[in-house]
């Protein structure tokens, strides 16, 4: 058994081998999302592999960011590891102890946690990460299946059809797009919202300028009358999924008119013309908490999951401290 501890040491035509065969495989666990990572300059990436017998059967891929000034930065430090690990069906549970014992190891002194967004099922990998000091924790998601544009359509459900029947009629359209000027507005339109309305950070622009450039990034905007009224953000895993990462739109600002719905039917509708298997709206939050955004995407007709996340606190008390200095931050925003 060996560990490989960064990205140089990875057999490439493995890692791509178990991408292709893995349970558990996503766009964030291939090289092409590590070398995305790794382009970015607010943040540092990292990447952890598993061998057993001379075979990579266990990876991870992340991130590890802060934002804001030197105290906020401090106090934000975290390791993200989008999609959950990319493990081999016959992994070992030595295997798997060891990897998860090594990220530990290695981000412990760079972030305040480590939290482990799945989307695919982990079940049976469960009671691994639990005894590795894992946190479970609930969260739900919807996959929508896209084998054709008519079957995709069919899902939806009454009101989402006659949003897009209706946007139709008024000349609303919705494209791909790699125009700077598009990126660039889109990028504004996403930023208004996260500042009044998420009041969550947001990735610099740095990151919608490469993604879109990059042959797994997609950047879909609706346009009316010649202006950009919303878009969505997708990366792909070829012939499997679509995520959408990010999306917007000017809602309820013209009759007849529903951009956010369009935003997200232009990345469905990719995916179904495309041969892809199912479009993944990366998340709709905690089964017990009310979520606006859980409503609308349910209406797309997508199947509702629970794959959770695994949550890794390596400081508790700055874990506490933090948590208590973003919820402050949050309510001066919203006065």
């Amino acid at each position: 058994m060996y560990i490989h501890s960064n990205f140089s040491e990875i057999d490439l035509l493995q890692w791509n081998a178990l991408v292709e065969k893995s349970a558990t495989a996503s766009f964030f666990q291939t090289p092409e999302c590590y070398e995305f990572y790794s382009s970015l300059s607010f943040l540092q990436p990292f990447v952890y592999a598993v061998s057993e017998n001379e075979k990579l059967t266990g990876l991870v891929c992340g991130y590890v960011i802060s934002e804001g000034n030197f105290i906020k930065r401090f106090f934000s430090r975290r390791a993200i590891v989008p999609g959950g690990l990319l493990l081999d069906n016959e992994i070992s549970t030595d295997a798997l102890q060891f990897l998860l014992t090594h990220l530990k190891q290695e981000l412990n002194k760079q972030s305040i946690y480590i939290e482990i967004r799945n989307f695919n099922d982990y079940s049976l990998f469960r009671t691994n990460f639990v005894s590795a000091g894992f946190n479970y924790q609930a969260h739900l998601n919807f996959h929508v299946a896209t084998h054709d544009v008519d079957s995709a359509n069919l899902q939806l459900n009454r009101t989402k059809r006659r949003c897009l029947k209706l946007s139709r009629k008024e000349g609303v359209e919705w494209v791909e797009t790699t125009n700077p000027e598009d990126v660039k507005t889109y990028y504004d339109m996403l930023l208004q919202l996260y500042k009044t309305k998420i009041k969550t950070p947001l990735f610099p622009f740095e990151f919608f300028e490469k993604i879109v450039q990059s042959p797994c990034g997609k950047l879909f905007v609706v346009k009316y009358s010649g202006k950009i009224i919303g878009g969505s953000i997708c990366v792909l895993l070829a012939d499997k999924t679509v995520y959408e990462w990010f999306v917007c739109g000017l809602d309820g600002r013209t009759k007849n008119v529903f951009p956010s719905t369009l935003a997200t039917w232009a990345g469905i509708e990719y995916a179904a013309s495309n041969g892809f298997e199912r479009f993944d709206m990366m998340g709709a939050g905690k089964p017990n908490e009310g979520y606006g955004v859980r409503e609308f995407k349910s209406e797309f007709g997508g199947e509702l999951v629970e794959h959770g996340r695994f949550l890794y606190i390596s400081s508790p008390k700055l874990y506490s401290f933090g948590k208590y200095i973003v919820k402050k931050l949050k309510a001066r925003k919203r006065k």
